[in-house]
C-alpha cells in the first residue's frame, strides 16, 4: 500500500484524479471498457472535478457503481448520495450505465441483491473510496464486518458517522440523518483490481493514524485496505498530521511513502 502526502486538497484532487484516469483509459484500452466503484462527499469533490475533466477518456464505455446510500432518504435531498453521484460524476460525464442503490425503495433488501448481482458479473477496474472520520469505508462503520461475502448489506449507522453527516451540513440535527444504509461490502470493496482513496481535512487525522499505524481491525474498518496489493492513499497535510515520526520524516523527504 502507497501513502502520498499533498500540501492542499487541491493538489491531492488532481494527483489522485491522473491516477484514476490512467486507470480508466488502460481498462478501456485493453477491453473494451471500464468498471469503477465511485465515492461522493464533500472530500470527493476536488477529486471528481478534476478527474471528469481528465482527457481522453470515452465515459461512453466507462461503467459506475455506487458505494453507498441512506435507507428512507429520497434522490431530491440534499444528503442524498445518488444526488450527488449524478452530480459530481454523471452529469458531467454522460456516463450511460450507472447503478443507483434506491435507498427509499419499498424493499432495501431487493435494491442490495439487484445490486449485488449486478457488481458480481465482472471484475471491477478501479474503487475510489473515502474514509469516514470513525474510519468507514462505504458505510462499513466499526465494528465492520469483514467477512460477508454479500456485496451489498443493509448496515446499522452508529452516532459518530451520523454526527460527521451534521457536520457536513447535510443535516439540520442528528435526528434527520437516517439510522440504517446501503452500503457495498468490505470484502468486495477489496475485489477491485485497484483501490484509490482520497481522504482530505484534519477531521480524518485520528481515524487515518488508527487505520494505518494501528492493527487492521473490525473496529477501524478502513485498516482492511492495508491487505489489497495495489491500494494508494491521498492525504493531504491535515489528514496526515498525526502519523507517528517515522513515517513522517519519510513523507517530508518525499511525499510518499510504502506502508505494510
Amino acid at each position: 500500500m502507497l501513502i502520498k502526502v499533498f500540501n492542499d486538497r487541491t493538489a491531492l484532487g488532481r494527483a489522485a484524479a491522473e491516477q484514476a484516469a490512467t486507470a480508466i483509459r488502460r481498462a478501456i484500452s485493453e477491453r473494451g471498457a471500464a468498471r469503477i466503484i465511485a465515492a461522493t462527499a464533500a472530500s470527493q469533490l476536488e477529486f471528481l472535478d478534476a478527474l471528469t475533466k481528465a482527457p481522453g477518456i470515452d465515459w461512453t464505455k466507462v461503467e459506475a457503481f455506487h458505494l453507498d446510500e441512506y435507507i428512507g432518504l429520497p434522490i431530491t435531498h440534499p444528503g442524498s448520495f445518488r444526488k450527488m453521484l449524478m452530480e459530481q460524476l454523471v452529469s458531467k460525464t454522460g456516463i450511460r450505465r450507472y447503478h443507483l442503490l434506491a435507498g427509499d425503495a419499498a424493499d432495501p433488501g431487493a435494491v442490495a441483491r439487484e445490486a449485488s448481482k449486478q457488481i458480481a458479473s465482472a471484475p471491477i477496474d478501479i474503487a475510489f473510496l473515502g474514509i469516514g472520520e470513525n474510519g468507514h469505508i462505504a458505510f462499513n462503520d466499526p465494528p465492520a464486518d469483514f467477512n460477508t461475502e454479500e456485496p451489498y448489506i443493509i448496515v446499522n449507522l452508529d452516532e459518530a458517522c451520523r454526527q460527521q453527516q451534521v457536520g457536513e451540513a447535510w443535516f439540520a440535527d442528528i435526528s434527520q440523518v437516517p439510522k440504517q444504509a446501503l452500503s457495498m461490502s468490505a470484502k468486495q470493496i477489496l475485489k477491485a483490481k485497484e483501490i484509490l482513496a482520497v481522504v482530505p481535512d484534519k477531521r480524518k487525522a485520528q481515524a487515518i493514524k488508527a487505520c494505518f499505524e494501528g492493527e487492521i481491525s473490525p473496529m477501524a474498518p478502513a485498516s482492511i485496505i492495508r491487505r489489497h496489493s495495489n491500494a494508494t492513499i491521498y492525504l493531504d497535510r491535515d489528514s496526515a498530521s498525526l502519523l507517528g515520526p517515522a513515517l513522517q520524516s519519510v513523507l517530508a523527504k518525499d511525499s510518499q511513502a510504502t506502508l505494510g
